[in-house]
């Protein structure tokens, strides 16, 4: 046996963690229905000018990130690509979301959609804090 010292995973490595992991947990859970999702605003030249991307796991959807470029902010792309998913989700049966913000992104806009804090990770980064938020659809 040896315990190698911290360092970035080849693929390989990286899959056999992923492997054991999900292996120990369905043991415990039974197959769980897994997940990635998105969608796109893209401009009439076909480049990407907002997305959301996301990962339905274990009845919940994980909201992984969610981009709106700064030209088309106010435009209500943002709550459209939200919405989209949301009754994606709710189309797999999965009532529940989950996400990650911080003070300099858009916490403001998830509660305004409904969101509500369940946890604060203060100086995360360094000066902000990271919020994790969650909403129960269909409720």
């Amino acid at each position: 046996m040896e315990l190698t010292n911290p360092h970035p995973p080849q693929d390989n490595e990286f899959e056999a963690l992923k492997t054991g992991l999900t292996e120990f947990n369905e043991s415990h859970t039974g197959n769980v229905f897994r997940e990635k999702i998105s969608s796109f605003v893209k401009d009439e030249s076909g480049a990407i000018v907002g997305g959301i991307l996301g990962e339905i796991n274990w009845n919940w959807m994980h909201i992984q990130g969610l981009w709106i470029d700064e030209s088309i902010r106010k435009d209500g792309w943002g709550t459209k690509l939200l919405s989209c998913m949301e009754e994606y989700a709710l189309s797999q049966n999965t009532p529940s979301i989950r996400l990650e913000t911080t003070t300099f992104q858009a916490l403001d806009f998830y509660i305004k959609a409904g969101y509500s804090v369940f946890g604060e990770l203060p100086d995360m980064p360094k000066g902000h804090t990271s919020y994790f938020l969650q909403k129960q659809l269909g409720i």
